[in-house]
């Protein structure tokens, strides 16, 4: 199981992840003033319907739609340079769609997105795939003229900087989890963790790379060095649920 997590995003999502991350972009994104819009994305002000499949499914889903809004601005551009907006086959309701998938398609460099087995479709994911994935080329192009004129080595020249800003505080804090005591306890997390060549101490103080402490008021919860947060993510303690994210 925890190789078909680290495949699915290694590969792209389901459909179910793309079509959960555009209906929470929708509701997110920023708002251009009338004299500045280029791209437009539907006047949908119903709240939401979501259903995710499982915790790491409403993970994903979030941190996809947060990774489209962080680069908005760039991937309008995108969008717009390679001719690939306005497309008259897609209403401005998929714009949402759009934009998280074409993040999607960059962060695999243009590669086809894999479909899985027994993996449930969705006719507009499926629409709005293919439709970028035609463009790929003259995307990729529009990308690096982008970063050419911007002269960034990567996209993340493109974060603005009040967000670039929350990311480097964030990533310095310590990872805080939730013991899930419905599906283990903390003494089979603690054998488990040691299996894994991780070392318990007493307090975040005494933290290297491999280590984790007990909360010293919530006994349910434990910590880990920032260092930690992919790889304990991608975890099957995390894939089972067993480990919820604080």
């Amino acid at each position: 199981e925890k190789r078909a997590v680290t495949q699915i995003e290694k590969n792209g999502y389901p459909d179910s992840i793309y079509i959960n991350a555009a209906k929470i972009f929708q509701g997110i994104h920023t708002e251009k003033s009338k004299d500045r819009i280029l791209v437009r994305y539907g006047d949908n002000l119903e709240p939401p319907m979501m259903a995710f499949k499982d915790e790491h499914s409403r993970r994903v889903s979030y941190e996809l739609a947060f990774n489209a809004l962080k680069y908005q601005d760039l991937l309008e551009e995108i969008l717009l340079d390679s001719s690939a907006y306005p497309c008259y086959s897609i209403p401005d309701e998929l714009t949402s769609l759009l934009v998280v998938m074409l993040y999607d398609l960059q962060d695999r460099k243009f590669q086809e997105r894999k479909i899985f087995d027994g993996e449930e479709l969705v006719a507009e994911v499926q629409e709005v795939g293919h439709y970028l994935y035609s463009y790929r080329t003259k995307l990729a192009a529009a990308l690096a003229r982008c970063r050419i004129k911007h002269d960034a080595l990567s996209i993340e020249y493109f974060v603005p900087e009040t967000i670039w800003k929350q990311e480097q505080r964030a990533s310095a804090l310590p990872v805080c989890v939730w013991i899930n005591t419905f599906k283990i306890s903390l003494e089979d997390v603690i054998r488990d963790l040691e299996m894994k060549g991780l070392t318990k101490v007493e307090s975040v103080s005494d933290f290297d790379h491999y280590t984790y402490a007990v909360d010293q008021h919530c006994h349910d919860v434990l910590v880990f060095p920032s260092s930690l947060r992919e790889e304990l993510l991608k975890s099957d303690l995390f894939a089972d649920c067993k480990l919820l994210l604080q």
